[in-house]
């Protein structure tokens, strides 16, 4: 480390007693001997062999070695001499006498006279001097020095060879990012180890000296400081456009990437996935049929959706390089992320159109269904011939009938707007759906679609003219019933006719007129009976029609028609009976009130006593038909009213018989006086 007169080097060489290798000497003093510059070393060099501790014969050896090392270098070679001079036979060979031959001159010299030659600052303490030095913190400087000149000196030459590989054409660029891409060491770690070796040079303090006492730096350590900080410039630079270049190649690395998987996308969704769609085209014939169309197709989405979901991590990656990207890469990423949404978003419309083609396929048989069964209930009760208890009940069945032919025409309409709607979807299904034509697998689902809307309506009509046949028989089965209950009605109605003329046609009349009056109400109230029997007797005639008809046997006119005929019977004779005791009323009571208005002046009209006979005798039959019963063609007899009633007609009769008979006395008497005056 230190200097001498001459402003050379001085290298020392201390010797030990252990055998001392030559030839690790050499490397050593060839690599010593490599650190200073070209000026240092022309100042030349003085060597100190310390041969204290060491044999003369190692000392000779290591001479004579300096001539072959370094013979241009050396100027001056001092041998320490042990304090105990080596013996006279090995000291007859005279150093100063090889001058010439060694190309140096060589001293023996002891340590104390060593400052004779090399001033004391310039000697370590092992030989006198004052020079401070840490051979050890030299040793650890100096290997950190070499380590990161080596590291740093082949890491420029791989960033060189990086940053300049990125500057040629893209073959060059990708075969140097397969080789070189990456650099053998750390360049942060290599950085980092130079500004500390740096920092460590500029303080010019070696870590072991005692008491902290500063010294000059050595020449090695003046020249690592220009040569460190031209290295870390070097570094910075080359790393700076490292940095640069693996940031390119990340963005282009990331681009090829999503490129890549762009691709990918691309070419499964166009072809194993259209595949898929292509086979699957059918709606099915069934609810079942197109519910295992459905669910081949959620596994088909299901496929789907994991490339959407990669297609959804891409746009979010593409969206990310749009924000932050470069000009130049604008346009090639527009271009990946419309051609990624132009494929994701058409076959997404294939799938959402051969779902909604399905989900409708589904509700058009499932119409088709109920509707089905709808028609098999009717004609099931269709076939089931018809025996009902009464007319109520027929009106029961004809409505649950109405109903149901209802439904059909409700379910009919449902099931033709479902096949409408599906055959709308089916008729824009475009060749590019699926990348095919598609016109004859669409003319099959066409056709099933409607064979099942013309099927359904065969049945149906099938069924209307059922309903319309069981509808008239029905109809016919109400009117036979109301037939037969109408005439039991009118077999009532006259019933209560002769009822009400047994039991409150009784009066006979105070006079002729009151009688006229009543013997034409009565004639009314047999119109009204006679009404009544006809009206009964058509409806009895209906039945027969009716049931001739419908080829049944009714529960209730075999029995009405001789009730109806019965019961006027017993009419008209009863009404026959009235008849003729209003008429003998009327006579009786217009003969007695002729009499009986008569003036008495005038006895001329009464000369004939006949008269007076006549109207008893018409009394006399009108209180004996009184008194006589109605007698019907069964046997049975029915009077008219209570006898209390017959005995007020009756007693109205005496009085009036009465009033004629005193009449006739009142004109007997006149002729009775006449003969005896």
């Amino acid at each position: 480390g230190g200097k001498d007169r001459r402003s050379g080097l001085i290298l020392t060489i201390p010797l030990c007693l252990e055998q001392t290798s030559m030839d690790e000497l050499s490397v050593t003093l060839d690599y010593l001997l490599s650190i200073p510059s070209e000026k240092c070393k022309a100042r030349g060099f003085t060597v100190i062999v310390d041969g204290r501790k060491s044999q003369w014969n190692v000392v000779k050896t290591v001479v004579l070695m300096l001539q072959n090392v370094v013979p241009a270098e050396v100027s001056l070679v001092c041998v320490v001499k042990p304090d105990e001079f080596w013996d006279k036979k090995v000291t007859h060979f005279c150093f100063w006498k090889e001058k010439d031959r060694l190309g140096f001159e060589v001293i023996l010299v002891s340590a104390n006279k060593l400052t004779r030659y090399i001033e004391p600052c310039q000697l370590t303490e092992d030989f006198g001097g004052t020079l401070t030095y840490d051979h050890m913190d030299w040793l650890n400087k100096r290997l950190v020095f070499e380590k990161f000149t080596k590291e740093s000196t082949s890491l420029l030459d791989e960033l060189a060879l990086i940053n300049n590989g990125s500057d040629k054409g893209t073959q060059e660029k990708e075969r140097s990012v397969d080789l070189n891409f990456l650099p053998s060491v750390d360049p942060e770690t290599v950085l980092q180890t130079g500004h500390e070796l740096l920092s460590e040079l500029q303080q010019r303090r070696f870590n072991g000296s005692d008491g902290g006492v500063s010294w000059s730096p050595m020449d090695d350590e003046l020249l690592a400081q220009p040569q460190v900080m031209k290295l870390l410039d070097s570094l910075r630079e080359q790393y700076t456009r490292y940095q640069e270049v693996c940031r390119q190649r990340s963005k282009r690395t990331q681009l090829e990437e999503i490129q890549q998987k762009v691709m990918q996308v691309v070419n499964w969704l166009e072809g194993p996935g259209s595949e898929q769609l292509r086979t699957q085209w059918g709606i099915g014939d069934s609810i079942r049929a197109s519910q295992a169309l459905q669910q081949k197709h959620e596994e088909i989405e299901s496929q789907h959706s994991e490339w959407f979901a990669v297609y959804v991590e891409l746009n979010q990656q593409i969206a990310a390089l749009l924000n932050a990207g470069d000009e130049e890469d604008l346009v090639e990423l527009k271009a990946l992320q419309q051609q990624l949404s132009d494929v994701c978003y058409r076959q997404a419309s294939q799938l959402e159109f051969r779902q909604n083609l399905l989900q409708a396929a589904l509700e058009f048989h499932s119409v088709a269904q109920d509707l089905s069964q709808q028609l098999d209930g009717l004609l099931g009760m269709l076939c089931v011939d018809v025996a009902p208890a009464d007319g109520a009940s027929i009106q029961q069945t004809l409505k649950l009938l109405e109903e149901k032919l209802k439904s059909v025409d409700l379910g009919l309409q449902g099931l033709r707007e479902k096949g409408q709607s599906l055959l709308d979807q089916i008729s824009n299904q475009a060749s590019w759906a699926y990348g095919k034509d598609v016109t004859i697998e669409n003319k099959e689902n066409v056709d099933h679609i409607q064979g099942v809307m013309e099927d359904m309506q065969l049945r149906k009509q099938r069924c209307e003219d059922m309903v319309d046949v069981r509808r008239l028989k029905m109809l016919q089965m109400v009117q036979l019933f109301k037939c037969e209950e109408d005439a039991a009605q009118a077999v009532e109605w006259l019933s209560e006719l002769l009822d009400a003329l047994l039991k409150t046609h009784i009066r006979l009349g105070d006079d002729s007129q009151e009688t006229k009056v009543l013997l034409e109400k009565h004639r009314k109230f047999v119109d009204v009976a006679q009404s009544t029997y006809d009206y009964g007797r058509q409806l009895l005639q209906a039945t027969v029609v009716l049931c001739q008809s419908l080829r049944c046997t009714s529960r209730s006119s075999g029995d009405t028609l001789p009730r109806l005929n019965r019961v006027w019977k017993q009419f008209t004779l009863t009404s026959e009976e009235r008849v003729q005791r209003l008429e003998t009323a009327v006579a009786f009571h217009s003969s007695a009130e002729k009499i009986l208005q008569e003036c008495p002046e005038q006895p001329e009209a009464f000369n004939e006593m006949e008269q007076f006979d006549e109207i008893e005798a018409v009394g006399k039959s009108l209180l004996d038909r009184l008194t006589v019963p109605v007698v019907y063609p069964d046997g049975s007899e029915q009077y008219f009213g209570s006898p209390s009633d017959m005995a007020s007609a009756a007693e109205h009769i005496r009085e009036k018989m009465k009033l004629v008979s005193l009449k006739k006395q009142q004109l007997r008497q006149p002729e009775v006086a006449t003969p005896e005056s």
